[in-house]
């Protein structure tokens, strides 16, 4: 139905809804009906007419198109054509053996102008005719076309990541919209589906060429017999009565076959321009005056040799020469048009700056080299889009706010297995990710060696393996930690987001946060913001919180000890160590999950007064002090972990902010907690000191 339709108005859809309903099914019933009910000689000749201006239909509508999806219904209109001939062929097969002792005319007008006038009535000559189409149509357009499919519908598939890619990447950078994008992606996919059912479709015609020889030889033959032995025809009468005829319904039939195979050819072998198979023909091939002149020349020579019909050599060369003449003026008449346009007003040529050529960076991006591009093609079943959503989700129900969308896009300067993960137009963590091999990461307690590729774990620096999958098992039993590529990319992007999550946070992040704690508790968020303090205040505040690794998750209990201490605070460090202290229930709970005694690092008494003084002086401490300080935390903290208690380290209130500022800046997985935040109902002890013999 969809394919008559295409093929009756391609231009223009049908105005008649009927038609378009019923089309389908009467050309399907038409087809039958031929197959089993005989016809009368007069309604095949209007079938064999229809199906020739069918065929010439189809040619033209592939020849005015201007790239292959414009004739995307031509498979179904290929089936539909093919099955109709070989209707066609059954009927009047019928109608020859049964009635064509009568004479020529006893199977239509149709097949009796094809057997006699068109091979001038010799069987002989009409046979080879015969033969000859099948041959162009079997050997040389159908099995071209056939290849043309096939490979067009290859390249396709292996095109169409790189082509999705674009597509996202131009979405992402505004260039087109929503609806653009997902008519683009449509296109992608039909024309993928196009090439695919042309490279199956094109077997249709090869099967209707061989059919064609078997009835020519069947109704020979059939002929021979039924002449003969019912009609009492002699040999002679016979054959020539039922072989003109045979050879009338083969070519009536197989030229509109070669019409249909043809235009199948003009199909899948065009380029997708801007232009018909006729415009690229005639801009291409009759372009070059040199060309014309060295063909006319070529053309003269012979047209000069004695033998050869000189007239009609002469004729070319003269229309090739004529012809070399005109596109050489209008070379000429165009290039002085272009240098009188761009002469007069240069300046106007440049159009003024606009903020449409303004493009803002993505806040959060990943680029990924080619390899990587079916991790991230759902298509193809790539598994990172799902896993970069669950670690979005996991973030903003972690730390407390929902990080920005990441853009993807892939990058052909990378190398083929990099990817690069960006946070506002920066660079701020890059790798490489080996699709369909596994990362078999070594936790520090591996009782065995993989053979792969060397390599660290993104995320965590820890020693790692490339391994294939025949290897995963065995890695598993020796202690590996064994993930996919894919979920390397997400682990990764997940550290990145937890260690970048203050640049994360802006105004708009945070007035979010105030809107959705205002459905609830609006009178407590107007009485911080704006009147106790302002949003950047505000915003300052948590970027400190998220610097040190605290969820924000908990704004109710942050406004409330904000409502309490602003009026007579404003300092954003002072106002986030009493933030701290509110929230310090919820930050032991994140280190000292379900225990009562809290083991953790301390500082020895007399390092304390000595950063107590330093700290009341001038507020810094001496570079001998820093250096020692920062070298007895390295050693405490590498003790602690050794005996797998948290790394924290717990110091007076007054000294939190300064040595967590210092000592982070080389040991970031260090926590820095104040006395004041450990709850009265949990019970410090110190298992390492910092400066001290334990």
């Amino acid at each position: 139905m969809k394919a008559l339709s295409q093929l009756i108005g391609q231009r223009g859809a049908l105005s008649d809804v009927p038609v378009k309903l019923l089309a389908g099914p009467l050309l399907i019933l038409m087809i039958l009906g031929m197959m089993i009910v005989p016809l009368p000689p007069f309604a095949l000749d209007l079938l064999f007419t229809f199906n020739i201006a069918l065929a010439i239909m189809v040619l033209l509508v592939s020849m005015f198109a201007e790239k292959p999806l414009d004739f995307a219904a031509f498979p179904a209109v290929l089936l539909f054509t093919t099955l109709l001939r070989l209707s066609l062929n059954v009927a009047s097969t019928r109608v020859v053996l049964m009635e064509g002792h009568q004479g020529g005319a006893s199977a239509g007008k149709v097949i009796e102008a094809f057997g006699t006038f068109l091979v001038g009535g010799n069987f002989a000559v009409g046979l080879v005719v015969f033969l000859i189409l099948v041959i162009i149509n079997f050997m040389v357009i159908t099995k071209g076309a056939g290849r043309i499919a096939e490979v067009g519908a290859r390249f396709t598939l292996d095109a169409m990541p790189g082509k999705q890619m674009a597509i996202d990447a131009d979405l992402n950078a505004g260039l087109i919209g929503e609806e653009d994008a997902k008519k683009r992606r449509a296109e992608v996919a039909q024309e993928a589906d196009f090439y695919g059912s042309m490279d199956g479709a094109s077997k249709f015609v090869r099967g209707d060429a061989m059919a064609g020889l078997v009835i020519m030889v069947v109704n020979i033959i059939g002929g021979l017999i039924i002449g003969m032995m019912q009609h009492d025809m002699s040999f002679a009468d016979a054959g020539r009565t039922y072989t003109l005829l045979t050879i009338g319904d083969g070519l009536v039939a197989q030229i509109p076959a070669l019409v249909i195979s043809t235009a199948a050819g003009v199909t899948v072998s065009r380029v997708n321009t801007e232009q018909d198979v006729g415009q690229q023909m005639l801009s291409q091939l009759f372009v070059n005056p040199q060309v014309m002149i060295l063909a006319a020349a070529v053309m003269g020579l012979l047209g000069m040799v004695p033998g050869m019909p000189n007239l009609v050599f002469l004729i070319f060369t003269a229309l090739l020469g004529g012809l070399a003449w005109y596109l050489k003026r209008h070379q000429e008449k165009v290039l002085v048009t272009e240098e009188m346009a761009d002469a007069p007003m240069p300046l106007q040529e440049t159009p003024e700056a606009s903020w449409e050529d303004v493009q803002l960076v993505d806040t959060l991006g990943l680029e990924v080299g080619h390899r990587l591009i079916p991790l991230v093609d759902s298509r193809q079943k790539g598994e990172l889009l799902a896993r970069i959503k669950s670690v979005r989700k996991k973030f903003a129900q972690e730390v407390g706010f929902l990080p920005p969308v990441v853009h993807i896009r892939d990058n052909l300067e990378l190398s083929p297995n990099a990817y690069v993960l960006s946070l506002k137009g920066a660079e701020i963590g890059r790798a490489e990710a080996q699709p369909g091999k596994w990362l078999a990461i070594d936790p520090g307690q591996v009782s065995g060696q993989l053979q792969g590729t060397p390599t660290q774990d993104p995320a965590f620096g820890l020693p790692a393996v490339w391994i294939d999958a025949a290897q995963r098992e065995h890695a598993q039993v020796f202690g590996y930690t064994v993930v996919d590529a894919s979920t390397v990319i997400a682990t990764h992007l997940n550290h990145l987001l937890h260690r970048h999550s203050p640049e994360m946070l802006g105004r708009q992040e945070v007035q979010k946060l105030l809107d959705k704690l205002g459905d609830e508790q609006k009178s407590l968020v107007e009485e911080v913001v704006p009147k106790a303090i302002s949003l950047t205040v505000l915003q300052r505040i948590l970027q400190h919180l998220l610097d040190e690794d605290v969820s924000i998750r908990d704004m109710r209990t942050i406004l409330d000890t904000l409502a309490e201490v602003a009026a007579t605070q404003k300092d954003p460090g002072e106002l986030t160590a009493l933030v701290r202290v509110g929230l310090g229930r919820a930050i032991t709970q994140q280190w000292f999950a379900g225990q009562e005694t809290l083991n953790v690092i301390g500082l020895d008494a007399q390092l304390e007064q000595v950063l107590v003084q330093a700290m009341n002086g001038n507020g810094a401490m001496e570079p001998g002090l820093a250096e020692t300080l920062m070298t007895q935390a390295q050693q405490a903290l590498e003790r602690q972990e050794a005996a797998g208690e948290p790394p924290v380290l717990v110091v007076q209130h007054s000294l939190r902010a300064v040595v967590s500022r210092f000592l982070r800046r080389r040991m970031r997985h260090l926590v820095v907690m104040s006395q004041a935040e450990i709850p009265d109902d949990r019970t410090l002890k110190i298992t390492t000191l910092v400066g001290g013999a334990r």
